[in-house]
Order: C-alpha cells, then structure tokens, then sequence
C-alpha cells in the first residue's frame, strides 16, 4: 500500500499574494471599518460612535440625491452600452483584414486613461471653442454644460458610451466567434430568418460574456469618479455629483472622516448586493441546463 505525503511548500507560493490582498484590500478596509465607527479630533485621540455615523448617513437627504443621480446615470448607461455593444458586434465583420482594424478601432477608447478622457471630452464639449459644443449651438440648439444640469448630464452619459461601449462590443464579439458555424448552418437549412438566427443561437450563446459586460459595466458606473470629475466637477450645482465625488467632498472636502467611511461602506454594500441581483438574475436558468 502506498502511502501518499502532503507537500505544504506550495503555500509559500501563495503566500505573496496572500500579503499583497492583505496589504491592498483587507488592512485598508479595517482602517475604514475602525474610522466608522469613532470620531477624531487629530493627534490619534478616537471616542465610540457606534452606528451613530451609519444612521446619520442613511437619514441624509444629500446621500438619498446623490444615490439616486447614481442609480439613474447607471441604469441610463447599461440601457445604452449593453444594446449598443451587441449591435456593434453583430455588424463586425468575421473574417478578413477588417477584423483586426475594427478590433484595434474597438481597443483605442479603453486604452485612454480616465483622466485623460475627461480633459478630451471638457474641450471637446466647451460651447465657445469645443467641435461639440460649437457645433450643436450652431444646429440652433442651445448647449453649454457648464451652466446647463441637462447638458452636462448628457455631456456625461455620452462620455461614457464613447469610452465603455467598446468592452461590451469586445466581449460580445469573443462570444459570437465562440458560436461553431454548424449551429447557422443548420438554422439556414431550416430556413430560420436573421432575428430567428438571433434570438435562439446568437443570443442564448453570449449570455454568458453579456452577464460578464453588465456586471464590469454596472460596477464601472457606480464607482465612477474621475471622469465627471475632470469635466465637470460634479456640477454646475450638483447636477453631476455622484455618490464617490459626494463621497470624496465629504472626506477631503470637509475632512468628516467618520461620516465618510460609514458612506463608503455603505456604497461597499450597495455595489456588492446589486452586483449579486445582477448575476443571480441573469445566470438564474443556468443551473437547469
């Protein structure tokens, strides 16, 4: 009978990473958690709070508003990304060299950094000498986001389908390359009609990387932060004001730091149950199959 030994050195293969999550994720969340829950005046003096910062929090009229500008400006962006994205992919090309310039095309916009892509579209978008601006306010319409909540809500909206449709586009592109040709071919042969083709192979095959694009992008959305930022610092008033520039004002801005990190658990929680919603509803069938 062999006796069969264990070999523990492979922890010391983890344990690397063990310390970097530690250092990035785990330490700085307590520090957030202990900050929640006391109050400080400086010179490391701490008294007990309690929830008394989560309730306050949670009873905030400011918090309710920036919540909802949240929800709104994300359900807005996934209601626009994730369609256009599909509709993008289906109308890429599949074989040829057109694929890798539309990949490439696709890929720039991610390539962006944030911040970047906020300065791009504050001068593209400004009403005196930006191409946007200039020409909607030469179409007749007036436009300056600047002082216009409107304006520079749409101005954010369509800041965020330039740079995040992409990935949708990318990840329903992968799956639709996944879909072997035995499965068109065979719905030819029955004389299936392209929304046929569509809503019963294409479809049901992409489901998987689409629950991946509107988890990514509803997490993405609900963080957002430099970009609004960097074009219009969360206004004009708090048009554009989102729960992590809200978040940020209170922190830095007025130095509240138990108020601020019983927010940013709270904001912690709200991403991780909605994300949780998210998937349980969309891979909801997958465990019948």
């Amino acid at each position: 009978m062999i006796e069969r030994t264990t070999n523990q050195k492979a922890w010391w293969l983890v344990l690397p990473v063990l310390v970097l999550v530690a250092f990035n994720a785990i330490i700085p969340l307590m520090t957030v958690v202990n900050y929640s829950v006391q109050e400080t005046f400086g010179d490391n003096v701490f008294f007990w709070e309690g929830v008394t910062w989560y309730t306050e929090v949670l009873h905030s009229p400011r918090f309710h508003e920036a919540l909802g500008r949240q929800l709104m400006f994300t359900f807005q962006i996934l209601a626009i990304e994730i369609p256009l994205g599909v509709i993008v992919a289906l109308a890429m090309p599949r074989k040829g060299i057109l694929v890798s310039v539309c990949l490439v095309l696709m890929a720039l916009p991610l390539l962006i950094p944030w911040n970047v892509v906020g300065a791009m579209w504050n001068i593209f978008a400004l009403p005196d000498i930006g191409l946007l601006g200039r020409t909607i306010n030469a179409m007749g319409i007036d436009y300056n986001f600047t002082q216009q909540p409107g304006a520079a809500w749409a101005t954010v909206v369509l800041m965020d389908v330039w740079h995040w449709t992409s990935l949708v586009v990318l990840l329903a592109y992968a799956g639709l390359r996944s879909i072997p040709d035995a499965f068109y071919q065979a719905a030819h042969i029955d004389g299936a009609s392209g929304w046929q083709i569509f809503r019963y192979i294409q479809l049901p095959k992409m489901k998987r990387v689409l629950t991946i694009a509107v988890l990514l992008r509803f997490m993405d959305s609900f963080m957002i932060y430099t970009e609004p930022f960097v074009l219009t610092g969360g206004g004009p008033g708090n048009a554009t004001t989102f729960l992590s520039i809200d978040l940020v004002k209170i922190a830095l801005g007025q130095f509240d730091l138990g108020p601020a990190a019983a927010m940013s658990l709270i904001y912690f929680m709200i991403i991780l149950l909605l994300s949780w919603i998210f998937y349980t509803v969309m891979m909801r069938d997958e465990d019948q199959k």
